[in-house]
Parts: C-alpha cells; sequence; structure tokens
C-alpha cells in the first residue's frame, strides 16, 4: 500500500492506494514546516489519521507540502512522517511540484497555487526549473486567500468598507479592531487567520461590486509582481491548483486573459491527478 499526499497550509488530502488498487481518501491540517515543528506534526498525525489506518503495510508515502522547499524544512516533515510511518519509505516534495504534476503530467509549462498562500512556476515535464519567491504571506502571496483576507481586514480596520458590508462583517464576526491585531500580531498562524476571511468575500452578496474589486485587484497584483516576470510567460497556458483560485476563477480568468495568457487547467485540489501521476506517469517515485 502507498500515500500519496498534498498538503497545505490549512489542510492536508491525503489517499491511500491499496494492493488491490482501491483509493481511500481522507484529510488531516496542513504542516507547513514554518509554522508548525516536528512534534506538533507527529502528535497532529497521531490523533487525525484514521484509526483503521494500518500504518505498518504501508510501504511508501509521497508527501508534497507548503513550505517544503529547501532541504531544511523537508527534513522537518520527513522526521516527524517517519515517526507515524515507521515502516514505509518517506519522500518529501514541495507542493508547487504536486501542482505541476498534477497540472501537466509529464508536459512542460506554467503551474501556479493560489489557495492560503501563493506560489509559481515554470515546469519542465519533470521538475520545477523556475520559481519566483512568493515572498510568503507578510511580504508577498498576492493573489492567495491571506492576501485578500488582509485587504478586508485593512479596509474594515481602516473604514473604508461600505457601510452595509462592514455591518454584514460585525454581524457574523463580532471583531473589533483591537481583536484583529491581537490575532495577527500575538497568535500563532496568522497566515489561516487571514485567509479564514476570503469565504466571507466569495459569499458577500450585500456589494458584490466591492467584493469583486477585492478580488480583482488581488489577481491583478499576482499578475504584475509575479507571472509577468516570467520569462515569455504568454507562450505559455495559465494553469492553477487551490480554492482562491477556483472559486474565483470567473475574475481569474478575466485577468489572465488581459495579461496576454491562455486559460488552461484551473482546478481546486491536485490529490486525484497526482494519483494518477504516481500510478500511471512515475510508479513509486517522487
Amino acid at each position: 500500500m502507498i500515500i500519496i499526499a498534498d498538503g497545505g497550509s490549512t489542510k492536508t488530502n491525503w489517499c491511500l492506494v491499496t494492493e488491490e488498487g482501491k483509493k481511500v481518501y481522507f484529510n488531516t491540517e496542513g504542516y507547513n514546516p514554518y509554522f508548525a515543528p516536528k512534534e506538533y506534526i507527529i502528535q497532529s498525525l497521531k490523533e487525525s489519521l484514521p484509526t483503521d489506518l494500518e500504518k505498518d503495510n504501508i510501504t511508501e508515502v509521497n508527501y508534497y507540502g507548503a513550505g517544503c522547499s529547501t532541504p531544511e524544512m523537508r527534513k522537518i516533515v520527513e522526521d516527524a512522517m517517519q515517526v507515524v510511518f515507521s515502516k514505509s519509505k518517506v519522500n518529501i516534495g514541495h507542493d508547487l511540484l504536486a501542482a505541476a504534476r498534477a497540472l501537466l503530467g509529464n508536459n512542460e509549462g506554467f503551474a501556479a497555487i493560489l489557495g492560503t498562500g501563493t506560489n509559481t512556476c515554470l515546469y519542465d515535464g519533470k521538475d520545477v526549473v523556475n520559481n519566483i519567491d512568493s515572498g510568503a504571506y507578510i511580504l508577498g502571496d498576492e493573489g492567495s486567500g491571506c492576501y485578500i483576507g488582509k485587504k478586508l481586514l485593512v479596509d474594515y480596520l481602516r473604514g473604508y468598507m461600505p457601510e452595509a458590508v462592514r455591518k454584514a462583517f460585525w454581524e457574523e464576526f463580532k471583531l473589533t479592531p483591537d481583536d484583529i491585531n491581537e490575532i495577527v500580531y500575538t497568535q500563532p498562524r496568522a497566515n489561516r487567520f487571514c485567509a479564514s476571511f476570503s469565504k466571507f468575500v466569495y459569499d458577500n452578496n450585500v456589494n458584490i461590486e466591492y467584493s469583486r474589486n477585492l478580488v480583482r485587484t488581488s489577481f491583478e497584483d499576482f499578475f504584475k509582481n509575479l507571472v509577468t516576470h516570467y520569462p515569455d510567460y504568454q507562450k505559455y497556458t495559465f494553469n492553477c491548483i487551490g480554492s482562491v483560485g477556483y472559486n474565483f476563477r470567473n475574475v481569474l480568468e478575466e485577468v489572465c486573459t488581459e495579461n496576454g495568457m491562455t486559460v488552461g487547467n484551473i482546478i481546486r485540489s491536485p490529490i486525484d491527478n497526482l494519483v494518477k501521476y504516481h500510478l500511471e506517469l512515475a510508479p513509486s517515485s517522487l
């Protein structure tokens, strides 16, 4: 039995493939090693994995995760996974590689993640060959759920929000400016907190023009500061994975077209395509 997992900063999607080819899906929280140390990952997995999961019979774990872009960060996750899956070969890759393989298979092209965070790359059909640093949620992450959430919170704090939206925000969250500042600056996982408000933007029907403009300017920043800096970017199709890109795909497609790119695949989660990649295109290898 093998496991393929795609881990974002918020959630990890897992697929167990049995010897008979049966696929069993389950979820845990996300394990970004920049925010989750080894001990935390171990404890969370012990509490979150299905109780009937036969860990000793799993021969291989292929985990792709947010934050796993350097050997040091991959080692944190690998060590934690090896404790939990002690009889398995553990392979750790970056979630950007998972996105590229899920979107493009063995074909070269452009791939992006637009979820809690943002990432982009050029892919040669096997590996990521060009990646502009997203800057993460404090310095960058344009177009992400966190970026959209931050823009919303800034409008709320500064009084720029239309009155009807401000009222709806208060009725749903009951957060004062002091509450928001305390959570963002003193509590862990501020990126998840900010990203959680992208759902309010998506669900808000009080002032659709306001919400749409907030998302549009976020995607415009994403293209201006990241996508358009790739060499010959317009020769590639635009392929994207993530809940934010998927939920706001109508606006994303507009901005993409305005920047001279043809829209390719925009999907919510890579897990199904990633499983297919491992079973058909690259069996038993990360």
